[in-house]
């Protein structure tokens, strides 16, 4: 993006990224994988049966939240490498500075992100 500075977004991204692996490394208990982390959190717990697939669950979709928002701001950070950040990747505008700001991880302009949203819970 030529008209912004990607310097501070970069730093962002990047402080945005070390506290999602610094989140998801606590979640899965350190550098075991997210099915054996869950697995030995709750194979001692007293809970029912229920009970505790139900917290396993809640633990493996919290790791698949945070696996997809540490590839989005990877993507972000190789468009800014590439010199296509802040250009929706769907229609081409820029992404306006307050999108970015926001979320700067975002890699649509808010119509496609919309557009997007609509079709996909459709």
């Amino acid at each position: 993006m030529k008209h912004l500075d990607t310097t501070l977004f970069k730093a962002a991204l990047l402080q945005q990224r070390s506290a999602l692996l610094t989140q998801l490394s606590t979640l899965r208990g350190g550098d075991v994988g997210r099915v054996q982390a869950s697995t030995e959190h709750f194979a001692d717990l007293d809970d029912t049966q229920a009970a505790a697939n139900s917290a396993r669950d809640l633990e493996l979709a919290m790791d698949a939240h945070d696996t997809s928002e540490i590839a989005a701001v990877d993507a972000a950070l190789q468009r800014i490498a590439d010199g296509s950040y802040g250009e929706c990747e769907d229609c081409g505008a820029h992404i306006a500075e307050a999108r970015l700001r926001a979320a700067p991880e975002a890699s649509r302009c808010i119509p496609c992100q919309e557009k997007r949203e609509q079709t996909t819970r459709a």
